[in-house]
């Protein structure tokens, strides 16, 4: 994926993520056992960057620990591949020229479940949980599993939660799932967004760092779009 140069990696050719041995954790944390589940595992390590397998798998994990927690019932194959899917977005042969990133993955997502089989309604439970992973205090109001792949990406995006979580059940998700540099891959994609299609991040968090980071950056604050409205007061 090529992304923005001001971190050092534009044109970067991305290193084969299949390539990378796919590790598990003992406390409970397993991918679900169904043929689908590891479809989607083996999907997204495919076309992933190694950081940002690790990334998606990360979250799952965090979102079984969080969503353990509140002792409530849920899909475990949903949660999974809402989250190993969950960044389909950034990844470039799924980035479209005017969506924003999770809608393109959710887009992507959805029509690889289904011609896998999964039903039309547990289909639209991953688009919303993928659609929705940026808007946490949306995502948490809607069912376990869309709650869960929020908080899980979350927790490994700003560490957000991570208080809430045994110290040792942390410590081995990051062994299992090195961050192998996840911070600046991740600020480097989203000034790639922002630069690729400024507009479709109009009143998104990813504008915030748009402005600091793209001279000439054309996406009004909030303010400005509210004081710009072509209306007489």
């Amino acid at each position: 994926m090529a992304a923005a140069g001001l971190l050092g990696v534009a044109g970067a050719a991305p290193v084969a993520a299949a390539a990378q041995p796919v590790r598990y954790p003992t406390t409970g944390l397993r991918i679900p056992d169904t043929e689908l589940a590891r479809q989607a595992m083996e999907f997204a390590r495919e076309v992933s960057t190694p950081t940002l397998f690790g990334h998606v798998m990360r979250s799952y994990q965090f979102g079984v620990l969080m969503l353990e927690r509140t002792g409530q019932r849920y899909d475990r194959e949903l949660l999974f591949v809402g989250a190993a899917l969950h960044d389909l977005g950034l990844v470039e042969r799924f980035i479209s020229t005017g969506e924003r990133f999770e809608l393109d993955g959710a887009d992507v997502a959805r029509r690889f479940l289904r011609e896998r089989g999964m039903s039309t309604a547990r289909a639209e439970v991953v688009w919303d949980a993928i659609a929705l992973h940026t808007n946490f205090t949306i995502a948490a109001r809607k069912r376990p599993e869309i709650a869960a792949v929020a908080a899980g990406a979350g927790v490994d995006v700003s560490g957000q939660g991570l208080d809430q979580l045994d110290r040792d059940d942390v410590a081995e998700v990051l062994e299992t799932y090195p961050r192998l540099g996840f911070k600046r891959e991740a600020v480097a994609n989203i000034i790639d967004q922002c630069g690729r299609k400024p507009m479709a991040y109009l009143l998104h968090p990813f504008a915030e760092v748009g402005r600091k980071y793209i001279p000439g950056f054309p996406v009004p604050t909030i303010e400005q779009a509210v004081l710009a409205a072509p209306f007489p007061e």
